[in-house]
């Protein structure tokens, strides 16, 4: 895949992604506990937006799906690795990956793991200390 594919790709994955509703769960309008309960696929056998009813809110379905170029990609265009520990930074090349440091790493090991991707040239997708 060459340099210009993946800009090209990621662009095309913006596009989509504004394009792409929110999904949102059935009755999640009108019961308050359920409108940041996420996604769930409606089942009733009456259910309107299961029907995909004109005016309703639309489902999840596949062809919702990003480029597959793009997919998986931080938006520099480079593949994230999650990493938790230093040697887990051995063997990433500079110029395809980039960084995520893993939430449930503390701070000590945190500053190891920046100061190691900083001597290998590795970018860090989230540096806070």
């Amino acid at each position: 895949m060459s340099e210009k594919e993946l800009k090209e790709a990621l662009k095309i994955r913006e596009i989509q992604k504004k394009k792409k509703p929110d999904f949102v769960r059935s009755d999640s309008w009108k019961v308050k506990r359920l409108e940041d309960s996420g996604w769930r696929k409606p089942k009733g056998l009456d259910n309107k937006m299961r029907i995909q009813r004109k005016g309703w809110p639309p489902i999840v379905k596949i062809g919702y799906r990003k480029i597959k170029l793009a997919r998986y990609l931080h938006p520099s265009g480079l593949k994230e690795v999650l990493v938790h520990n230093k040697k887990e930074l051995e063997g990433l090349d500079p110029e395809k990956h980039i960084v995520r440091i893993a939430s449930s790493v503390g701070r000590k090991k945190r500053i190891e793991i920046i100061e190691e991707a900083q001597k290998l040239g590795l970018k860090i997708a989230n540096p806070r200390i």
